[in-house]
């Protein structure tokens, strides 16, 4: 049977404060026949499609976008659902972690993730029926090759989702696989019911991309890069190399993924040929117009605020996580930052962060006085806190101030009196707003794997091959970037910069800050608490905690450290001081992988095995 291709509609423009390149200023696509697309440009429009695919799609809507704010930082409790209580009920048993294997995120995220490795595997199938007329002689590197190399990292990239969520005991579906069937049914037990697990095929993916595709884009510098492709890699074999909790096949490899995040770090540029390195403050990666070419974006969403397109605009789900009405439109108030994280930005006197989690038994940064929200302002806090989360009496970006509960918060007894501003774009980015964005319709880019991120995984490297010591100089390059910006007081009727009291104690630079929107301080770690491997360990968990906050990372990281049942049970026993929601909440040891959708299993008609952990 002629298969038909459906390319997503999309529409992306160049405009000011636009992200995206010019390969993916396309028109919309529909229906096409697969032979009409036999060519360079047809294959090219194809490799869009593929691309594509990591905007959120109509079809998976918010529970499968690649923020994974459902489950990197709603289960991993840096965030709690928000909304309202009786609103999204599948979410709300992923927040509270009454979990089964029907719940709609999951299932969604699972179809999502192989309707990706679909579209690489087109491109794949595609490539390779012309494979001769896409070869050029007299070039590094042939189109062919360079097309198949991009389809590889994202057939890599999809099959990595699922892992991250389901353990790596899922189906692998490769060419062949996809050229068996259409639809291809690939068990994940052997003739034995052995579980199979695809950690060596996803790597063979990424080391073919690595391998080939070129440095550098041109143009095209939307698109995944030699040094993009490494760093997945790198990240793959970091978590086939991390204990979980002994259930999923995992391997030593942590050498490997040290000597490449060395050359990634020696040589390694984004696809603008830019030299990777820390932007030069926390804000500016942040602010559209300015973080995306800075260096630090690795494997970046491109995003774009023209057309009429909110899947191109708003990464979270259009209004899903816009405040409710504050912003100008009818947020649905999803997405709140939990106690737990934001007390976690508490320092000490030399601007440290309290990592024995006596930030536990302090009073919430913020509390309601009367109905009123009401921030201690004068508790000295990491800056990078206003950054990743919007409390009352700071500034909300360039918006206003937020004061009063209404429009900004939708049901304070469900999700507390913060609010997540990372993801929110500022105001002047918006500009003139077109037909199809939302007050979370932003131009910048979401930041998939940044530099901050690959010292973190460098440090973590360092420490379990033996030189934690050695560690302390990169988790330190952050804290040191962390002094660069704060949030400025401003007077609350104009947004003008006003005169205050609060100030940014910078004790890495031995200087003083003034007019600050609340107190702030920041240092960096003595030599005592890379002493030890676990005293090593403990501050780089922490620093992934705060320098990551509001960026899908969180669960995950507690997963494959192993350390999920620990973490999140004292995390609910904090949270339900303050949200009676987790008063009956437990977190289940064996939970470092969620379910396989029951949905598929049934599908698959006894070739798809429930996880370990799920049995």
């Amino acid at each position: 049977m002629k298969k038909i291709i459906i390319l997503s509609s999309i529409i992306i423009t160049a405009i000011t404060f636009n992200a995206c390149s010019d390969f993916l200023d396309v028109s919309p696509v529909g229906a096409v026949a697969e032979t009409n697309l036999l060519d360079k440009e047809g294959i090219e429009m194809v490799v869009t499609g593929m691309y594509s695919k990591l905007y959120q799609d109509r079809e998976w809507y918010f529970e499968a976008t690649l923020s994974n704010y459902a489950f990197g930082d709603v289960m991993g409790g840096s965030a709690n659902k928000g909304s309202s209580f009786a609103d999204q009920p599948d979410f709300t048993n992923l927040e509270l972690y009454t979990i089964t294997t029907e719940n709609l995120y999951t299932t969604r995220k699972w179809r999502g993730a192989y309707n990706g490795v679909f579209s690489a595997n087109v491109v794949i199938d595609m490539a390779s029926k012309i494979e001769g007329e896409l070869k050029f002689k007299g070039m590094e590197k042939d189109y062919y090759t360079e097309t198949v190399a991009q389809a590889c990292f994202f057939r890599a990239f999809w099959h990595f989702e699922v892992i991250k969520l389901f353990g790596a005991a899922v189906p692998y579906v490769g060419t062949e696989e996809y050229l068996s069937d259409v639809n291809p049914k690939v068990s994940n037990v052997d003739e034995g019911g052995n579980y199979i697990y695809i950690w060596d095929k996803v790597i063979e993916d990424l080391q073919f991309a690595y391998d080939n595709l070129p440095k550098t884009w041109g143009s095209d510098r939307g698109k995944v890069n030699k040094w993009a492709a490494g760093a997945l890699l790198a990240k793959v074999m970091m978590y086939q190399s991390s204990p979980y909790n002994g259930t999923n096949n995992t391997v030593n490899r942590w050498n490997e993924v040290k000597t490449l995040l060395e050359e990634i770090m020696n040589s390694g540029t984004d696809s603008n040929g830019t030299k990777y390195k820390l932007a030069d403050s926390y804000e500016q990666l942040y602010t559209a117009g300015e973080s995306d070419w800075t260096g630090e974006s690795i494997f970046d969403i491109q995003m774009a605020i023209s057309g009429q397109q909110t899947l191109t605009n708003a990464i979270n789900g259009g209004p899903h996580i816009g405040m409710s009405g504050a912003l100008g439109t009818n947020g649905w108030g999803f997405y709140q930052p939990s106690y737990d994280l934001v007390n976690s930005h508490i320092v000490d006197d030399n601007g440290l962060p309290l990592i024995d989690k006596s930030y536990q038994q302090k009073e919430p940064l913020t509390v309601a006085v009367e109905g009123t929200p009401k921030t201690a302002l004068d508790v000295y806090t990491d800056p990078r806190l206003d950054y990743s989360t919007g409390r009352f009496q700071i500034p909300y970006w360039d918006w206003s101030v937020p004061l009063e509960i209404d429009g900004w918060v939708r049901e304070a007894s469900n999700g507390g009196y913060y609010l997540n501003k990372k993801n929110i774009p500022k105001k002047a980015d918006q500009g003139s707003l077109s037909v199809g964005t939302s007050s979370a319709s932003t131009a910048k880019n979401f930041h998939l794997i940044r530099y901050a991120d690959l010292l973190l995984w460098y440090a973590e490297a360092l420490i379990e091959t033996g030189n934690h010591q050695a560690a302390r100089e990169y988790v330190n390059k952050i804290r040191a970037r962390a002094a660069n910006s704060y949030v400025e007081a401003v007077d609350p009727e104009t947004m003008e910069p006003s005169a205050s009291s609060y100030v940014l104690d910078d004790k890495i630079n031995n200087k003083k800050a003034e007019n600050a929107a609340a107190n702030y301080r920041i240092g960096l770690y003595p030599e005592s608490q890379f002493a030890t491997k676990e005293k090593a360990m403990e501050a780089l968990r922490f620093e992934r905690k705060i320098e990551l906050a509001m960026e899908g990372h969180r669960w995950f990281d507690l997963a494959r450290w192993g350390i999920a049942h620990e973490e999140l049970n004292n995390y609910i026993n904090y949270e339900k001081n303050y949200l009676v929601k987790f008063r009956n909440s437990i977190y289940n040891e064996k939970w470092v992988t969620l379910p396989i959708p029951h949905a598929e299993i049934i599908t698959m008609d006894g070739l798809l095995v429930q996880n370990v952990n799920w049995k």
